[in-house]
């Protein structure tokens, strides 16, 4: 699913950060942004690794039950996983590391090689064969019947922070959290502008604890064929309120003691109604509806706020909780304060066509970790039912959290 872009010139964004499109040998798109403070110089190298080709494109099935749409991705199940660092896939090739980016980079996006959602249709930049079912609009999708599959249009791209074999978002400068950023709404922008796509997601995973298969500092971005069944639930919520409920939302948690960070134009808080042990939402003081829609100040000040917010979860135990297959609540791993604490950062955009006035762009970051030596599993009730019971107060876990950010420097 090609972009029309002139991939051999150079675009500057927002801050000074430079974009440099171009390809992997598969014909997968890949974009560099450039650090405004860059030391790289304008080349890129090109991709001579000889490539398999890329994978048919997945088919989701429809439970009927619930109308969910369940992507099946078989071709994921030959990623890499927990490779060592001098096998790293997301470092940049050296001679004896092929791995998926050619040049040393400061941030790097490209299409994932094994993705959940995929081009609709083939092309001679060698996208993957699809399906010949595509999905045919929302209405389509949300129509309920035994055995429908369609094919699981969409994109899946890998954000990499850093160079760097380690780390996470949270362990980079001000100004590369800054060219992210960038990246991210451009991204959005992009991404959303693709047949079939209506809802763009940017997340980070970090951890073992969560499951993740790379420890280099990296995210994704999902675009999906349809609106996602958190987002559809939400928009009832607002559709049974008011358009206003985000806007509610933040006015209610700022006059109120679950407020952690706050600055000119964003606001974390833990949530009145927290579901997880360690769970903090992340809101713009005004209706943006995606990344894309921030302005210059807005993405200045998240730079520093977000950051300052994960390093404050990493500052709130002193231990990494490695739970065994025999004792869910065992602790082995390395001591000292600021350990890494696993967690999913999720950014909820609005849908690509609908809500735009309504839904907000806002963080979700959750993390299992209710203790230094112990995790929270989601067993019967939360699996299966989906009925959450809170380990700790909200109000607890904001007064731990903003006791762990006093400590916090940039």
């Amino acid at each position: 699913m090609p972009l029309d872009l002139p991939y051999d010139e150079p675009t500057v964004l927002g801050a000074g950060v430079v974009k440099r499109p171009a390809r992997l040998a598969d014909g997968r798109e890949l974009i560099y942004y450039d650090d405004p403070d860059t030391t790289l110089g304008p080349d890129r190298a090109v991709d001579a690794r000889e490539l398999d080709p890329r994978p048919a494109t997945a088919t989701m099935r429809q439970d009927v039950l619930t109308g969910d749409w369940i992507s099946v991705a078989a071709a994921r199940q030959n990623r890499a996983f927990l490779p060592p660092a001098d096998l790293d896939p997301l470092a940049p090739q050296t001679p004896t590391n092929p791995s998926e980016i050619p040049s040393r980079y400061d941030v790097a996006v490209f299409e994932n090689k094994s993705p959940s959602f995929g081009p609709a249709l083939a092309a001679a930049t060698g996208a993957a064969p699809a399906g010949e079912n595509p999905p045919e609009g929302l209405d389509d999708l949300q129509q309920l019947g035994l055995g429908r599959s369609r094919t699981s249009v969409g994109r899946c791209e890998v954000v990499c922070f850093s160079p760097d074999t380690a780390g996470s978002f949270g362990t980079q400068s001000v100004t590369r959290a800054r060219t992210v950023i960038e990246a991210w709404a451009d991204r959005t922008a992009a991404l959303s502008a693709l047949p079939g796509v209506e809802q763009v997601f940017p997340f980070e995973n970090r951890g073992e604890a969560i499951g993740v298969t790379l420890g280099h500092p990296h995210g994704q971005i999902y675009s999906y064929p349809y609106i996602t069944p958190r987002t559809a639930r939400t928009l009832d919520s607002i559709e049974r309120t008011a358009p206003t409920l985000f806007q509610d939302i933040l006015d209610f948690e700022r006059a109120g003691e679950r407020v952690v960070l706050e600055g000119l134009r964003w606001t974390a808080y833990v949530p009145f109604a927290a579901r997880w042990p360690l769970e903090v939402h992340m809101m713009p003081h005004r209706q943006v509806a995606d990344f894309a829609e921030t302005d210059e100040a807005e993405r200045d000040e998240l730079a520093r706020l977000y950051l300052m917010l994960l390093r404050g979860v990493d500052r709130l135990y002193d231990t990494v909780p490695t739970p065994t297959p025999h004792d869910a609540d065992a602790s082995h791993g390395a001591s000292g304060r600021g350990a890494p604490t696993p967690y999913i950062a999720a950014w909820h955009q609005a849908p690509v066509h609908v809500a735009r006035d309504t839904y907000r762009l806002h963080l979700e970051l959750t993390s299992p970790r209710r203790a230094a030596d112990k995790l929270k599993f989601l067993a019967g009730s939360e699996a299966a039912m989906g009925a959450w019971i809170a380990d700790i107060p909200p109000e607890t876990a904001a007064a731990r959290l903003r006791d762990a950010l006093e400590g916090v420097q940039l």
